[in-house]
């Protein structure tokens, strides 16, 4: 798969016209981490699917958030295993596994293994990353 590349201006824009949270360049183009309990996801429980905020890829969907108490929005689950890289991060005197969307590299979070069943994965990710879309209120039970 060819990423998507823009130049950092580019991006700049495309953020901009997407009203995305003022930290979404740093988090996305740079690795930057929002604070702890500061995103707009972060205690967000509505039905529906996560995308990446600079592409649009599906990232996750809600069935799969779980309130795992760090700050940030945590799923255990990829809504598509292919749409998320993963990459061994050593920034931070830590060893981690960043996250980063395939189709055009931006930076998601990290994912770590104490999370739910059935995966014990938890995806914890900036909301800065994230774009949500709501289930359309017919498909809601």
């Amino acid at each position: 798969m060819t990423r998507i590349q823009h130049t950092d201006a580019e991006w700049q824009a495309l953020l901009a016209r997407k009203n995305a949270e003022p930290v979404a360049f740093a988090v996305t183009r740079q690795a930057a981490t929002e604070r702890p309990f500061t995103g707009r996801y972060e205690d967000h429980w509505a039905p529906g699917t996560y995308r990446c905020i600079c592409c649009g890829a599906t990232l996750f969907h809600s069935d799969t958030k779980f309130d795992a108490g760090c700050g940030w929005p945590s799923f255990f689950k990829a809504a598509n295993p292919q749409a998320i890289e993963e990459r061994r991060d050593t920034s931070h005197g830590m060893v981690r596994v960043e996250t980063l969307c395939a189709q055009c590299g931006a930076h998601l979070g990290h994912v770590f293994e104490d999370g739910p069943a059935p995966t014990g994965l938890r995806y914890c990710m900036n909301s800065a990353s994230l774009d949500f879309e709501p289930l359309p209120q017919t498909d809601r039970a």
